[in-house]
């Protein structure tokens, strides 16, 4: 087992973000913004730099944080913009011998929506696409129970991967998403998690109908249960914290300043390792 973070959310620059792992001793980053653009999106100069700041730091980066099939990106969109996004990312990847691409499955439109069968049908079809081309170029892609058809339930998540049937279809279990989306995080998990491949951390409660993120094990994403039982039967890939506590980038919430960004984000490395400690399974980092 390992520790790492989605790392844009200790900072918009490489370097802050390199910064709070090495003070958390954590040798692994989830790459997804550099400087509020995407790491499969940015030029390949700026990959290059990206490159050489985690490989001269000894760091290695577990998954690429993607923008596919996610909540910007509805059912009805051109679905070259994802190909073209994998398409990118592939041989990135392989530089950084990361095996692991964050995907959703595509949120209805709001403006358009699509009848619920046809919506599943189109989710299903793309990520067959999606997934195809993943197996193809030797990575996996790591569906987060989040936005999009797949995500509206643990049935559907097995749906879509019982459907898709690819070795390089898996879970990302996200411990916080299922009380955001009024789901119960501890039912949700126990139906997926023979499929899980990577973990997030994120935690949350409802307060008057509104969406509060905590600090792990402070909210209602049953994190410690979780953890404890997934460790417990074997799990040793990677843990990733996602605070969203002074940011949250899919509602715009900006930090009021860097140095409260940086301070929660190795805040809550430090909690989570407190609670995987608490947990008695011997981890090697």
């Amino acid at each position: 087992m390992f520790y790492s973070g989605i790392s844009d959310e200790a900072g918009p620059t490489i370097d802050i973000q390199i910064k709070a792992h090495r003070e958390l001793g954590w040798r692994h980053l989830e790459l997804r913004l550099i400087d509020g653009k995407n790491i499969t999106a940015i030029p390949d100069e700026a990959f290059d730099a990206v490159y050489d700041a985690v490989t001269s730091a000894g760091m290695k980066v577990s998954c690429f944080g993607s923008a596919i099939a996610n909540w910007a990106r509805p059912i009805t969109c051109d679905a070259a913009i994802d190909l073209d996004d994998l398409k990118r990312a592939i041989p990135r990847m392989h530089r950084f011998g990361t095996p692991f691409i964050r995907v959703m499955s595509y949120p209805n439109d709001p403006k358009q929506p699509l009848p619920e069968n046809e919506w599943r049908k189109e989710a299903i079809q793309r990520m067959k696409v999606l997934a195809k081309m993943a197996e193809d170029g030797g990575v996996i892609l790591a569906h987060e129970n989040c936005s999009g058809w797949g995500g509206l339930s643990a049935e559907n998540n097995n749906i879509l991967l019982g459907e898709v049937n690819s070795p390089a279809l898996k879970v990302v279990f996200d411990t916080g998403n299922p009380v955001t989306y009024g789901q119960d995080a501890w039912e949700y998990y126990l139906k997926v998690y023979e499929h899980i491949v990577y973990v997030h951390i994120k935690d949350a409660k409802k307060v008057n109908g509104e969406d509060v993120y905590t600090y792990c094990g402070e909210g209602d994403g049953y994190v410690k249960e979780i953890l404890t039982d997934l460790l417990g039967k074997g799990y040793d890939g990677g843990i990733s914290i996602e605070p969203h506590l002074a940011a949250v980038i899919h509602t715009g919430k900006q930090a009021d300043n860097a140095a409260q960004l940086y301070a929660s984000y190795t805040e809550y490395g430090c909690r989570l390792m407190k609670i995987v400690e608490g947990t008695k399974v011997t981890q090697t980092l």
